[in-house]
């Protein structure tokens, strides 16, 4: 699985507005992942569950995960150690589970970064990105070819600015 590009989104909202954009322009949102904590307080329960194709959820950020879990492919929860508990949904998924059952640690990074850097990704963009998701970012990666991530740039252009 190829990422060709990483958009990094400050809140849960903006990451939602960028994925509905999207799949209303016709960009094939199979092509997408994200990844996020999912969640911003330990005072509230937080669960994920998959019903189907859908993921259903409950706690602080349910909107977004239940809204956006019918579009994206794949809905997980994973704990990762140094990060936390983070949910994901797409590629990248098929991608951490692979890091998980080889076992693969690269470069010292968690089996997050391992999934990532298998990717394409380079180290340097790889800590960067675990250091967004510490600090409760969002991760919008755009999978496929460079056409895909062209027609992807350009429907995200007025949202966010590429990392």
């Amino acid at each position: 699985m190829k990422i060709g590009y990483v958009y990094v989104f400050n809140t849960h909202v903006e990451a939602e507005d960028a994925i509905r954009a999207m799949s209303k322009a016709g960009f094939d949102v199979t092509k997408l992942s994200l990844i996020g904590k999912g969640y911003h307080s330990e005072e509230h329960a937080v669960g994920f569950y998959s019903q189907g194709d859908r993921i259903k959820s409950w706690g602080t950020t349910g909107a977004l995960w239940g809204g956006i879990g019918g579009l994206l492919l794949a809905p997980a929860v994973f704990f990762i150690p140094g990060i936390g508990l983070l949910a994901l949904a797409g590629p990248i998924v098929t991608a951490l589970i692979g890091a998980l059952e080889g076992a693969v640690l690269v470069g010292g990074f968690s089996a997050l970064g391992a999934a990532l850097s298998s990717s394409d990704i380079g180290n340097d963009k790889v800590i960067e990105y675990e250091t967004a998701l510490k600090a409760d970012k969002y991760l919008l990666m755009v999978h496929g070819s460079a056409q895909d991530v062209a027609k992807a740039s350009a429907l995200l252009a007025d949202l966010v600015p590429p990392k």
